[in-house]
């Protein structure tokens, strides 16, 4: 399967000004090295055939001759090669010249495109030799109001336009993308001064997010005449406003990429801004041959940690905005309520530090002591000494007030009131420890005039794994729309922050202990019971979460693109069977997320049924596991 990838590929030949044999070699060369690399599309320069730097020899009927030759020679060249190649060249037409686009498929021209604005300023001067196309719609030889559609791939469908159309105020790719374009490419001859390429990056980047499409931009390089410019080559694919691959500057090349077209439509159908409504528009058909290919190496990166960015810089402003948000919710609440004090169960792991955290930083916004926060440590028969330790020396470097009350006793007194065997280590077992939990919170809030603060996380509620009405449940969950893999940063975030040596030392310790309920009790005094190893890794369920929710892929892709993201880490059948259980998991406890407590969104993907996720609590898991391998 090819998943909905397309390879688009950006080429920079060699250029001669004015030397069209020359040109169409390096063109033809070139795309016979992107058809053996797999490209789908592949977009050249703006007037790549002659040049763009040929000032008033544009005007020569030789050159015009010559260009429509090599146009026709080029088209030859591309029989078998299955890749849809746009090029540049002067073209004339009703006694007028026109700056155009030529897209080429298996022997022939499909369309011409002509340059909608011409540049007629800072160095340029188009309009002394060319006349703008914006004029010229669909039914004539020249069209700006013309899209190209792949046979086998029917949501394929490129729109195209010409260096400074991008810089327009209203690009010709606006309408393009609103007349169904899902590809936009621009053949391109900007020149290059110091820090445009950041600038030419914002632009193009911009343009695929607002037109929720993929972009292609292919620059003039080297061999362009330098008289009072210098071209390079600054070839560019992005897609909804990532840049997928950007070529080094004054290097003649190609570069690829895949662009996502189920992660361009799954943004389409979510926006509802986005209405397909240019009319006028021609779409000429592209016609490929059915095929399925394999997209074995994936021409783009796959994070595997598509929650926590990647760059430290970008990484520690998200972990701010995060925390900021959490606690301006808190914040919010609180003032409503017309409360000061915060109750929250401290277990010396990462959801109730983080909440902590939080609570700490509201209270601040609202100038209120520290001591307003209650912390509440109840150890029973599965703490370990090091989470309890920990967790006391949390409360108290906070600053916060701390209680520790044992529920042993009161569990115990539970199972003797329902029947059941202490001896037996089941799920009721678990859950009277996490309901007592939450009962000493509950009862302890009215106590100090107090607000219960959840301490709950995103991967828990996607998993179902909380105990409903025990830990599920809270009167404000700071934590809901916060993933377990960015959890870890969030508090590293803070260590690297403090102020205090002695709080680091805890908060980096907490960050080294293993993820765990600790509900069942242990010989050793070690952790026993680790989520990791029941569930399987954290970071592999946040990879399926976020694009279960985010893009609604079908798990095939899931799969395929956790294979491409963890490949050095995670075996196929390991990811498969994680998957499995990720999908039972998330069907299953739909009932826990649909009375979920308030909460703050802070990011793209939440599971809040008041706008986050809203699913019946009774929909099966099969059809979206019936194609894992279950074996």
């Amino acid at each position: 399967m090819n998943y909905g990838y397309i390879r688009a590929a950006a080429a920079s030949p060699e250029i001669r000004a004015a030397d069209c044999a020359f040109n169409s070699r390096g063109i033809i060369a070139m795309m016979k090295e992107a058809g053996g690399a797999g490209a789908d599309i592949l977009a050249f320069p703006e007037l790549c055939i002659t040049g763009y730097t040929c000032g008033d020899l544009f005007l020569q009927d030789s050159l015009l001759s010559e260009a429509k030759s090599a146009l026709s020679h080029i088209a030859d060249a591309s029989a078998g090669a299955s890749l849809l190649t746009i090029v540049g060249l002067p073209y004339a037409y009703n006694g007028k010249l026109y700056n155009c686009a030529a897209v080429i498929y298996e022997g022939r021209v499909l369309g011409l495109v002509p340059k909608a604005y011409l540049r007629d300023y800072a160095g340029f001067n188009e309009s002394r030799c060319f006349t703008p196309g914006n004029h010229l719609g669909s039914g004539k030889p020249l069209s700006t109001r013309a899209l190209f559609q792949f046979s086998d791939m029917t949501d394929m469908i490129l729109g195209v336009e010409i260096g400074e159309d991008l810089w327009a105020v209203i690009p010709p790719s606006a309408y393009h993308v609103k007349a169904g374009a899902s590809v936009v490419a621009n053949l391109s001859a900007d020149n290059e001064a110091a820090g445009k390429d950041a600038y030419r990056c914002s632009l193009v980047a911009n343009q695929s997010a607002k037109g929720i499409c993929g972009y292609i931009y292919a620059g003039s390089g080297e061999g362009e005449s330098t008289t009072d410019l210098v071209f390079g080559a600054h070839n560019i694919i992005a897609e909804n406003g990532k840049i997928l691959a950007e070529s080094p500057r004054f290097t003649n090349n190609i570069i690829y990429a895949d662009i996502d077209l189920s992660l361009l439509n799954a943004e389409r159908r979510r926006n509802n801004n986005f209405v397909p409504d240019a009319p006028g528009y021609e779409i000429i058909a592209v016609i490929r041959p059915q095929r399925e290919r394999e997209f074995k190496n994936l021409r783009r990166f796959i994070d595997p940690a598509p929650f926590v960015p990647s760059d430290p810089e970008t990484l520690a402003k998200r972990c701010e905005e995060v925390l900021t948000l959490q606690a301006l919710g808190l914040k919010k609440r609180l003032k409503h309520l017309n409360m000061k004090n915060v109750i929250l169960g401290i277990s010396g792991g990462l959801d109730s530090t983080l909440a902590l955290l939080v609570c700490i930083r509201a209270l601040i916004m609202l100038n209120q002591p520290l001591s307003g926060i209650h912390c509440i440590i109840m150890p029973c028969f599965g703490t370990t000494g090091r989470t309890y330790k920990n967790a006391v020396k949390l409360a108290r470097l906070s600053g916060g007030a701390l209680r520790v009350i044992p529920i042993n006793a009161s569990v115990l007194r539970h199972f003797s009131d329902i029947g059941h065997d202490p001896e037996m280590h089941d799920l009721t077992y678990e859950n009277a420890q996490a309901r007592e939990r939450t009962q000493v919170l509950m009862d302890i809030a009215p106590q100090e005039g107090g607000l219960v603060v959840g301490t709950g996380d995103l991967s828990e509620l996607a998993l179902g794994f909380a105990t409903y009405n025990g830990d599920h449940m809270s009167m404000y969950g700071v934590n809901a729309s916060v993933p377990k893999t960015l959890i870890r940063r969030l508090i590293a975030y803070e260590a690297g922050r403090c102020g205090s040596d002695e709080l680091k030392g805890v908060l980096y310790d907490i960050l080294d202990t293993p993820v765990s309920p600790e509900l069942l009790p242990s010989e050793d005094g070690d952790i026993s019971q680790k989520t990791e190893d029941i569930l399987g890794p954290y970071e592999a369920h946040d990879f399926f979460l976020y694009y279960l929710i985010r893009f609604g892929f079908s798990p095939e892709k899931i799969l395929f693109l956790a294979q491409a993201a963890f490949k050095d880490k995670y075996t196929a059948d390991e990811l498969n069977n994680w998957l499995i259980i990720f999908y039972k998991r998330f069907f299953a406890n739909q009932f826990k997320r649909s009375c979920l407590p308030d909460g703050p969104k802070v990011g793209s993907v939440a599971l809040s049924p008041r706008g986050g996720w809203n699913m019946p609590s009774d929909a099966p898991a099969d059809l979206w596991i019936r194609n894992l391998d279950l074996e």
